[in-house]
């Protein structure tokens, strides 16, 4: 049970400040009677607002396909945010929704968003062996021994002191190649192309985890449950 207008500011319906008005308004109702006190306590899956259910009442996960361009960070400073493409409401929400995994401005893909820190330390832990898919596009044809070379487990980057662990890389035609890694160092995968003598293109993550982007168009975000 739930303080309602403690409900509805962590949701980002509104301010705490707000809920009184908007308790009074005759928009929240549990169990299709209208509510009027906004400090009554409440089970927040009885709840609706303008007759819809509370969105994920219990914490919120979603998948975003990024668009290249975007930065992964609420500064505006270097060019439009991925938050821009999320909805205003999900950035009012306490806790605040973040991504998880990060990707770099020119690489599009596969993101998570959500609130729920358990998810966000489970799969950005050090130890979470979580596998990223990528697909890259590179300068000119790829060589088949780079399959062997990022399988060995003993490629290292310039200025890291322990080698990238075993990746799976699948050849898909002359210069685009699909990327398995369960790290997630620094633009990691640019860095092992490069290390290689091969400059990344394109870079496309399409899988994170149990993840998978399928058909969702550049830009839209759909809400996913916690795997």
């Amino acid at each position: 049970m739930r303080r309602l207008d403690q409900l509805l500011s962590s949701l980002g319906y509104c301010s705490r400040r707000e809920a009184v008005a908007l308790v009074k308004s005759g928009r929240v109702k549990q169990g299709g009677t209208v509510l009027t006190k906004a400090d009554q306590k409440v089970d927040p899956h009885t709840i609706t607002f303008d007759d819809e259910p509370l969105e994920a009442p219990d914490g919120l996960l979603a998948i975003l396909h990024k668009p290249a361009g975007y930065i992964c960070t609420h500064d505006t400073g270097e060019g439009p945010t991925i938050y821009e493409l999320l909805p205003d409401q999900w950035l009012r929400r306490n806790p605040a929704v973040t991504s998880v995994g990060r990707l770099d401005k020119d690489t599009s893909g596969l993101l998570l968003v959500t609130d729920i820190g358990s998810l966000v330390h489970r799969f950005t832990s050090p130890k979470a062996d979580v596998e990223k898919v990528y697909v890259a596009e590179v300068d000119r044809d790829l060589d088949p021994q780079l399959v062997d070379t990022f399988a060995k487990g003993d490629l290292m980057l310039r200025g890291e002191e322990k080698p990238c662990l075993p990746a799976n890389l699948e050849i898909m035609s002359a210069r685009t190649a699909r990327l398995t890694i369960t790290e997630g160092r620094y633009h990691q995968v640019r860095r092992m192309f490069a290390s290689q003598g091969w400059h990344v293109e394109r870079l496309h993550r399409e899988r994170f985890g149990p993840y998978l982007l399928g058909d969702l168009a550049e830009g839209e975000w759909g809400m996913v449950e916690a795997a």
